[in-house]
């Protein structure tokens, strides 16, 4: 096969599905020796990856998100033909919309654009919205990285189910055990010393840390003050966040690190005393997972994709429970029997879960696109 990965929307800094297009063309680089690749990106954090591979062309494609969509819709379509490309792979939601030469796959990381409106700056959630029920109905395949999201992309896009497949996600190699001497060294550098509680993601409604602020509140009330460390870079409404912070009187115990760069990570699950993550609606979770391979105990939402991936290795809480989310913090604080407990469990699921993995499923899914029957033939079928 020729296969086209369109990675253009992996930015400088990335986080979530930008870490999924990287550790996935990683993966693909190191397994796949036989098939030609072509790989669109606008960053050069996969020059390493690519660089000694002979089967792989990459292309550099220049300026920013509307740009990006114009080179899309406009030219991509073209320079696939030129290629001799039988596969492209959108990593993030989008396809070129008008047919092309090769097949189309597309991986929709979640639909909380739908859900979860209010996540989005208005024109931003319409853009989603709009451009991904219309690379849905022209894929020939689409990628999800939770069963979670494959029965929203059903229920939602209506797509056929024939045509949706699971690829779980994973933590990257460097999330690992970690000596707590190191650790703690690269965490002092950020002004953090244990115990202290972490959360990554970035600074927007969604990941529901009002909540976690005001369970950390009722704690402070029982004399339990533990500081928390948020990692994540601002995002839609995160004066609101900060402002609740303040509000709470918890301006000397939450912490804002802001973007942390993916060498240093590692090092802050590793020295965190647990990791909160209550969020209201995840595609799957990545930071769960890479907690839990640094072998820290983490406390998570017990719906949508983190209850699935986590399953019985955290604690799950009722995300729209203050209640819960403080018991759940107070039960990991106070009891180190407890925190080791799901510190083991935790490292035994995250070792379920690999890139390699992924990129094999991956690799299989192109292959039955490229053997099987168009996805309009499949939804058709599927209607009858």
């Amino acid at each position: 096969m020729r296969i086209a990965i369109d990675a253009t929307s992996v930015p400088p800094n990335p986080a979530g599905a930008g870490v999924y297009a990287l550790e996935l063309v990683r993966a693909m680089a190191k397994r796949d020796r036989r098939d030609g690749y072509a790989l669109f990106t606008r960053t050069r954090l996969l020059d390493e990856a690519t660089a000694a591979r002979k089967n792989w062309l990459v292309e550099r494609v220049s300026g920013g998100r509307v740009r990006r969509l114009l080179w899309e819709q406009t030219s991509l379509g073209a320079r696939l033909a030129d290629l001799g490309i039988d596969i492209l792979h959108s990593t993030h939601h989008t396809l070129p919309l008008r047919r092309t030469r090769a097949r189309r796959v597309v991986t929709i990381h979640d639909v909380t654009f739908f859900r979860i409106p209010e996540r989005y700056p208005p024109l931003r959630r319409l853009y989603f919205q709009t451009i991904t029920r219309l690379s849905a109905r022209v894929a020939d395949a689409i990628i999800v990285p939770s069963n979670a999201v494959r029965d929203d992309v059903i229920r939602t896009l209506s797509a056929a189910p024939g045509t949706v497949h699971t690829v779980y996600e994973a933590a990257g190699p460097q999330f690992e055990l970690m000596g707590r001497d190191e650790a703690s060294s690269v965490a002092a550098g950020y002004g953090l010393q244990a115990p202290y509680i972490l959360s990554v993601g970035s600074l927007e409604p969604g990941k529901n840390r009002a909540r976690l602020f005001q369970a950390l509140r009722e704690l402070g009330d029982d004399g339990i003050h533990p500081p928390l460390a948020i990692v994540g870079q601002k995002a839609w409404r995160y004066e609101e966040e900060q402002a609740l912070v303040y509000k709470l009187g918890l301006g000397k115990q939450v912490r804002y690190l802001d973007y942390v760069p993916a060498a240093d990570l590692p090092a802050l699950y590793n020295a965190a005393t647990m990791f909160a993550f209550p969020s209201l609606y995840e595609g799957f979770g990545l930071p769960v997972i890479e907690a839990m391979a640094c072998g820290v105990p983490v406390l998570t939402s017990n719906i949508s994709a983190t209850a699935e991936v986590a399953a019985d290795a955290a604690v799950l809480v009722d995300p729209l429970s203050v209640g819960e989310i403080r018991e759940g913090l107070r039960g990991l604080l106070e009891d180190s029997i407890v925190r080791d407990h799901y510190a083991r469990r935790g490292r035994a699921r995250a070792a379920q879960f690999s890139w390699r993995r992924a990129a094999d499923e991956t690799h299989a899914v192109y292959e039955r696109v490229l053997l099987g029957v168009p996805a309009s033939q499949a939804r058709e079928s599927a209607a009858v």
